[in-house]
């Protein structure tokens, strides 16, 4: 059965959010990973403070809820509004069942990045409903996922 959590995204000030959510939530990053730490895509370089950005984080608030987020950049930055910048995130035991979820939630919307094998390990994609509704769904195969 999927789990849904809250996924935020920010215009570079991600990490000092993160650290002030801790504050409020206690607990540790799991993980905590830049933009830096990604394979270069044909051949395009990033600048140092692109580089600094963040990935992707996440909090654990509880033991059925995680807090996560991730910076803005590129060419995702141009859509960034705030108070819009969040999203659904699906956590889900399969890939069929990916599958299944992104397929009936994405129809009549928007497909902003198609379900696939990623360098991390994880089949994802995003999409924004036919009610403007932003998603995410991650399924974490244990045979591929770094550590």
């Amino acid at each position: 059965m999927a789990t849904v959590n809250v996924y935020l995204t920010f215009n570079g000030n991600c990490e000092e959010a993160f650290n002030f959510y801790k504050s409020v939530f206690g607990g540790d990053f799991p993980y905590i990973g830049r933009f830096g730490d990604m394979p270069a895509e044909g051949g395009k370089e990033m600048s140092e403070a692109e580089k600094n950005r963040i990935m992707h984080v996440s909090l654990p608030i509880s033991q059925e809820t995680m807090l996560m987020g991730s910076d803005t950049g590129g060419e995702w930055a141009t859509s960034f509004l705030q108070g819009n910048n969040f999203a659904l995130s699906l956590n889900t035991d399969s890939r069929e069942e990916a599958d299944r979820l992104a397929a009936a939630l994405s129809e009549g919307g928007v497909v902003t990045m198609p379900l696939a094998d990623t360098f991390w390990g994880a089949y994802f994609g995003m999409w924004t409903d036919m009610f403007g509704i932003n998603w995410m769904v991650n399924y974490d195969d244990p045979a591929k996922v770094q550590h």
